[in-house]
């Protein structure tokens, strides 16, 4: 007698499979984004499409394994592993990103910060670099200056009780130390001249370019430093410019500490 088993077909969730693929799919987008903004191959409008795109993908995915979660979780169909993996890889994706423009939003529109907006340091051999279609180089002003004020009332000179080449050599070591691409490097000599590093600091993922100069200026106890960042491209630095200058100074302070 021939027995007849019965088998169940245990089905798999579609929203499942794409959301995971999708999830995925960001990853070489984004990473696309960077390498040819980096290369020259696009440029930062045309980069910047291409990153939200990825990011648009992570997020169509991470709503596709939610939806895709609560479906199996009612038929009981197979696929939740990949759900919860699709979920997992969009949100990694994403959280860097979103963590940055909800900063931003809470910071005005500002893409130039100086520690000295009376005077900040000039720009020089960054004119001959930067593209016609870059922001330009010329400080804004009052407005643009209280604003600052308003928002990083951090954002100051140091003083150190250094000589000028002692701040200038400290200073172009820590530049080199982050990678920063030099263009010039001019050291102080006496009341003469002041000493002024300009280097094009990109970001760590994209590679987006900011220009940063920076003053040293010798004074009666010792010496000044002055640093300005200003974003090449875009209407709003989401505080990234505030943040280097403060990072540079607190390493700057850091390393006079351990002499």
């Amino acid at each position: 007698m021939i027995k007849r088993r019965l088998y169940v077909e245990e089905r798999e969730s579609r929203l499942a499979r794409w959301s995971f693929r999708l999830a995925l799919f960001a990853i070489p987008v984004i990473v696309l984004a960077a390498a040819l903004y980096r290369t020259g191959v696009l440029d930062f409008q045309l980069a910047l499409a291409t990153l939200g795109a990825g990011l648009a993908v992570a997020l169509v995915g991470a709503i596709l394994a939610v939806v895709a979660c609560v479906s199996i979780w009612e038929s009981g169909w197979r696929g939740m592993g990949r759900s919860v993996g699709a979920l997992a890889i969009a949100l990694g994706v994403v959280a860097v990103p979103a963590a940055v423009l909800a900063r931003g939003a809470m910071l005005p529109p500002l893409t130039d910060i100086t520690t000295d907006p009376s005077d900040p340091p000039r720009f020089r051999a960054m004119g001959l670099v930067r593209p016609r279609t870059a922001n330009s180089l010329v400080y804004t002003g009052d407005t643009a200056a209280q604003l600052q004020r308003d928002a990083y009332p951090g954002i100051k000179p140091m003083d150190l009780d250094a000589t000028p080449d002692e701040a200038f050599n400290a200073l172009l070591a820590l530049v080199q130390k982050r990678k920063w691409h030099i263009l010039d490097a001019v050291p102080p000599r006496g009341t003469l001249r002041d000493g002024q590093i300009e280097a094009v600091a990109p970001t760590p993922l994209i590679g987006f370019r900011n220009d940063v100069v920076i003053r040293v200026r010798p004074t009666a106890k010792g010496t000044r430093i002055d640093v300005r960042s200003a974003s090449r491209y875009g209407f709003h630095d989401l505080g990234e410019n505030a943040m280097r200058i403060s990072s540079l100074m607190a390493d700057l302070t850091a390393e006079r500490r351990k002499r």
